[in-house]
């Protein structure tokens, strides 16, 4: 049983009857981490990161989408602010989930521990530039590079990342040309690119990617899709 705060709620993750702890002080995930879930692809005994994690729900709800063919995966939760972890423990307890593990902290510190330990990390990071403008601090971060950028992102990812590995994440679609030379800098290179619209035909907004570390160069671009919304 979960005891949920005064500010906490469930919200469905429209799996299997599935739900995620949410508190709406907070930094709530929105729409693309769900694109990010989906665009991620699970392989059998996968070890799986999740950096920027939040709530967690990139990793919650990629492990909904692949748990019935492949129960073996295991997580790991990264995040900065204690009070996004803590939400994410308790969405763990609720669901019965003890495949997951969580670390709050700086990437920039990651602990040696993690050095080589995952064959894919997932991240839905802040990729607006900007100061706080009106925003909170505990919402700003999650958006805007403020306590971590790219190129930290992508040095933690390469760290933690077995060769093989794959690093799947999404950006803003003009800051494609940084991601990729930034990746490929810390020896992870782009292989599947896949833009992101708001409106059929319309200009994407975003882009997601999956990098290799160790890979050769060549990159498969797939059709846009279009996160419609009425």
């Amino acid at each position: 049983m979960v005891e949920l705060g005064e500010y906490e709620v469930l919200e469905d993750m429209m799996i299997d009857g599935l739900k995620v702890v949410q508190d709406t002080r907070l930094y709530r995930f929105t729409s693309d981490s769900v694109l990010l879930s989906r665009f991620a692809h699970a392989k059998k005994n996968d070890v799986v990161a999740d950096f920027c994690a939040g709530s967690g729900i990139v990793a919650f709800h990629f492990y909904a989408l692949n748990r019935a063919k492949l129960r073996d995966l295991r997580f790991t939760l990264f995040e900065m602010q204690p009070e996004l972890s803590a939400l994410s423990q308790k969405t763990a307890l609720y669901n019965g989930f003890d495949n997951f593990e969580f670390v709050q902290g700086k990437l920039q510190e990651i602990p040696k521990v993690y050095n080589e330990k995952f064959s894919l990390v997932l991240c839905n990071p802040p990729y607006e530039n900007g100061g706080f403008d009106n925003d909170e601090y505990c919402k700003a971060v999650c958006r805007k590079e403020i306590t971590i950028n790219l190129k930290e992102i992508a040095k933690a990812a390469s760290f933690a990342l077995k060769f093989g590995g794959r690093l799947c994440m999404l950006h803003r679609a003009d800051r494609l040309a940084e991601v990729c030379y930034t990746l490929h800098d810390a020896k992870l290179e782009v292989k599947k690119i896949q833009f992101v619209g708001g409106r059929y035909g319309s200009k994407p907004y975003l882009v997601m990617v999956e990098a290799v570390k160790g890979g050769k160069p060549h990159t498969e671009i797939l059709d846009t899709i279009y996160n419609v919304k009425e």
